[in-house]
Formats: C-alpha cells, structure tokens, sequence
C-alpha cells in the first residue's frame, strides 16, 4: 500500500514539474487544451468506473470520486496539454501520426506496468489497447477543439502553426 501512494505522489510531482517543459507562447493552447481534457475524462473516466471495466483501488478522493483524480484530472491533461502544444503542424501526416502513436504507448505501458504490479489500477473488463485507442482518440478531440477554439485569434494561430 505504501508503494501505490508514493507512485501517486511521485506522479504529481513529476506532472507538476513536466509543466514547466511548455514555453510562454504557448501557455494558453495548454490550458486550453488542460481544461477541455478534463471535460472529456470527466465524462469518460465517470463512465468507464462505473461500468465497472477498471478500478482503482488506491486513489485520492476515494469517498467522493470512484474515477482516478491523479490521472483524470490532473497527470493526463497536463500530458496533453503538453501534446497540443508541441504539435508538429507542419510535417507530413506520417510524422503526425507517429506523434499520436509515441503519445499513446508513452502513456499506455506505465498504465500496464501498474495494473499488473500495483493496485493503482485494475483491468476488471479493459485491456491496454482500449486505453491505446481511447488516448488516441482523445488527443485528437483535444487537438482540434485547440485548433477551432483558436481559430480567429492570429497569435495563437501562428503558435499552433510553429
């Protein structure tokens, strides 16, 4: 048990710090991006609990939130964030698509190696490429409400397209 809150604690840390990686110019598509994540997992996370396919037995909020409040909510969209604002806009789409996928298995094998070491999470009818896809289609949903949200205001335009 000690193991599964200091992993907790050590991803808060790490994410907090992984804030820093984002430059100025584009501190806005992330929070963007960050906010509108944690509209999406909100939904998605609730959805997922309570159709019982994972839990988490270790958490914080247990009394209150059955969904992952490490990783819904703060670890994932703060990763996202991240992704939307280094986007390579102008590569091919093979590079882009490379970009989703090192995303998606960056974050899908620390997923497995927990569930399978720890009770941080527990596959009960999941498997990881539900959560390869999930996070595949989720970065892409975050992406272009960026793009649309943007649309209109040329400095962050500009910062997109860099």
């Amino acid at each position: 048990m000690i193991l599964e809150w200091t992993i907790l604690i050590f991803a808060w840390i790490l994410t907090a710090c992984l804030l820093f990686i984002i430059p100025k110019d584009r501190k806005r598509i992330a929070i963007v991006a960050f906010l509108f994540k944690q509209a999406i997992t909100l939904l998605f996370g609730l959805a997922v609990v309570e159709y019982n396919l994972i839990s988490y037995p270790i958490r914080f909020f247990s009394d209150v939130n059955r969904a992952s409040f490490t990783f819904e909510y703060f670890a994932y969209p703060t990763i996202c964030g991240i992704f939307v604002s280094f986007y390579p806009y102008y590569r091919t789409r093979l590079y882009k698509l490379g970009y989703y996928a090192s995303f998606c298995t960056v974050l899908t094998i620390p997923e497995l190696l927990l569930e399978k070491y720890t009770d941080v999470i527990e596959y009960l009818h999941w498997s990881w490429y539900w959560t390869w896809i999930t996070l595949f289609i989720t970065l892409m949903l975050s992406r272009r409400f960026c793009v649309w949200f943007f649309n209109g205001l040329s400095k962050e335009i500009e910062s997109l397209e860099n």
